[in-house]
Order: C-alpha cells, then sequence, then structure tokens
C-alpha cells in the first residue's frame, strides 16, 4: 500500500468510512478540521510552540532533534489511541497534519512499523481548506427551498422536525451555534471560527449532494459573527419563499422557551439591547432595560418584537412566498412538507 494518499481519493474514503486522524495540536484542531477526524496530537500546543521557537533561533536540524525528544516516549501512547479509534474491521486510516509535513510523516511512520496500515493525506489540513474555498466559490447547487418568517413564528423547531422526516435540511444556524438574532449567542457555547463552520457547511451539503433540492432558514448573510457564504446565500434568494406566521401570543411563548433560564442571562442581555440605541434611540432603550431589570420578560419580549424585529424585518417579506400558519409545530411541519412537495414535484423531488 502507498504510505500516501491525494486529497480526493482522501475524501472518497472518508465518505465510505476511513478513518481521518488529525495529529495537530488540540489548538489548531479546535480551530477547524476535516469534519469527523479524530485528535491525536503528536505535540500539545506548548511543544508545538517550543519546537517553532527553536525552528527560527537555530534551524531545522536542532528543531527536529527538539521534536524527536518530545514525542520519542510518547509513541505507545500515540499507537493506543489509534487503535481505539479504529473501526473492528480495520477499515483504512489517513493521517494529517497542517499541509502534510513531519508530523503526519512521522505518525504515519509509526503507525505502519507497528502494523497499522495507514497513509499520510498530501496536502494535508491546508489543501482541505482550499477545496472548501473552491467548492464554495465553483460549486452549483439544486434549488433552494428557504423557510422564512418573523421572529419567534417557530422555523428552527419546523426545520428540525422536517430534518427528522429526513428531508434535505441545511441547518445553518445549527453549524453557526447561534439562534441568528441580536439575542442569538445568549446562553450558547463559542460559535466556530469561520474555517470550521465552512468545513461543516460543505460536509452537510456533500451529504445531500444527490438530493434534487435543499431546505434551510431564512438568514441574512451574517450569523453572529459567522458570514454564510456568499453564493450559498445568493442561492438562497432565488426560489419561493416558505413563509410561516404566528399570533404575537405563540411567537412571545416560543421566544421565551427558547432561552431557558433567562433570569440567569439578565447581565448578558443589558449589552445587546444597549446597541439598539443607534437605531431606537436611548428613550426606548432605557425602556427595555427597566422591563429586564423588573424581570418582565413576556413584555419586554413583546416590546421587542413590536418595536424592533417586526419593523427590521417586515420589508424583506418575499413576493414570491406560500403562507402557512403555524397552529402548533407538528401540524405547520405538515403543512410545509406538503408545499415543499408541492413546489418540487416538477424538480424531481
Amino acid at each position: 500500500m502507498r504510505e500516501t494518499i491525494e486529497l480526493e481519493k482522501a475524501l472518497e474514503k472518508r465518505r465510505k468510512g476511513a478513518l481521518l486522524v488529525d495529529v495537530r495540536t488540540p489548538a489548531e484542531f479546535a480551530e477547524a478540521t476535516i469534519p469527523g477526524a479524530v485528535n491525536i496530537p503528536i505535540f500539545s500546543n506548548e511543544e508545538r510552540e517550543l519546537v517553532g521557537t527553536l525552528f527560527k533561533q537555530k534551524g531545522k536540524k536542532d528543531a527536529r532533534k527538539l521534536g524527536v525528544k518530545l514525542v520519542s516516549p510518547k509513541i505507545p501512547e500515540l499507537l493506543e489511541q489509534v487503535e481505539s479509534y479504529r473501526r473492528k474491521d480495520g477499515g483504512p486510516l489517513i493521517v494529517f497534519c497542517w499541509r502534510g509535513g513531519m508530523r503526519s510523516l512521522a505518525m504515519t511512520s509509526f503507525m505502519n512499523l507497528a502494523g497499522i496500515p495507514a497513509q499520510q493525506l498530501i496536502g494535508g489540513h491546508k489543501g482541505f481548506r482550499r477545496i472548501v474555498l473552491d467548492y464554495f466559490e465553483q460549486q452549483q447547487w439544486p434549488p433552494v427551498f428557504v423557510l422564512r418568517g418573523l421572529t419567534g413564528v417557530g422555523k428552527t423547531r419546523v426545520l428540525h422536525q422536517l430534518q427528522e422526516m429526513d428531508y434535505p435540511v441545511v441547518d445553518l444556524e445549527g453549524l453557526a451555534n447561534h439562534r441568528g438574532s441580536a439575542f442569538g449567542a445568549l446562553g450558547l457555547e463559542q460559535q466556530p471560527s469561520q474555517k470550521k463552520f465552512d468545513a461543516l457547511l460543505w460536509d452537510r451539503l456533500e451529504q445531500l449532494r444527490d438530493k434534487s433540492y435543499l431546505v434551510t432558514e431564512g438568514e441574512s448573510l451574517h450569523i453572529g459573527r459567522i458570514m454564510v457564504p456568499k453564493r450559498f446565500h445568493q442561492a438562497m434568494q432565488v426560489q419561493t419563499s416558505l413563509w410561516l406566521t404566528a399570533s404575537m401570543d405563540v411567537r412571545t411563548q416560543i421566544i421565551l422557551e427558547d432561552y431557558p433560564a433567562l433570569d440567569q442571562l439578565r447581565e448578558q442581555f443589558k449589552k445587546p439591547i444597549n446597541a439598539l440605541k443607534e437605531r431606537l434611540g436611548s428613550k426606548v432603550v432605557y425602556e427595555f432595560l427597566d422591563l429586564l431589570d423588573s424581570g418582565k420578560w413576556d413584555e419586554l419580549v413583546r416590546e421587542l418584537m413590536i418595536r424592533y424585529y417586526d419593523p427590521l424585518y417586515l420589508h424583506t417579506l418575499p413576493e414570491r412566498r406560500v403562507e402557512v400558519e403555524l397552529g402548533t409545530v407538528n401540524s405547520a411541519t405538515e403543512k410545509i412538507a406538503i408545499q415543499l412537495d408541492k413546489l418540487t414535484e416538477n424538480k424531481g423531488g
């Protein structure tokens, strides 16, 4: 078996269940990786910094000697970690680092010497990142149908139910770990890096590559600090929209349910509320803050929708739309599914 593998072949094997091993540091892995890869770092974050500093100060030879000194005692443990991730049927193993350099070469050599067949990924994660960027610059997607509506109408809930029903859903907010509004990050873990989001979106679209259409939720170009790739966002503006409606009472209840433990988030709400001064003026913002301090969440949510969200988003009401009343999430999902079937019956859906 060749001990190196090209990116395209590696990604094809990945789709068939190959195990990808990312030997970069935990910090590099956390920033971005090839989706589905496991992290078995040769160096810790601190060790890599030491090796890099020595490389700059004394050159490649001394840096490599230090690398060997740091890694040698860890080889048995590294191989044990590999074994713990291996498939029972001994499926393919592909090893990568940043650009297909010494770290992945070393790990691939260790594994093959230990009788664990492995291949080094040519180009590493840097090459994979180029593939993702090229994909979003060149790819043509099938029709993208977008579920839209004012804040709190339950779009995300309907989208999740559609996904459970095996509709070809692309959950952008889920991938971005953000609810897509001024308050969308509250109560959630940190958003992924842009590189990681791009890779996760690429992965989801690859999973749906054979579908005749896609379904997603209406978003602006930015979801929190994450940017939706421009060409994909443009593709979201083409088809007839599915416009979900609901009463103010229902919308308020959905929003309150989407932000559990509100009293614990009270201080975190102040910053995004204060950020509305430029659009709404200080007087309105102070009224919002008074409602917040008083714990009048129901009234605060209603006022935010009436005075901020609805005026902001009503102008985006698409001309080409099919309107669906929420009622319940289950009934709305059934109605949306029927409309999707109608809209796609001439598109091979």
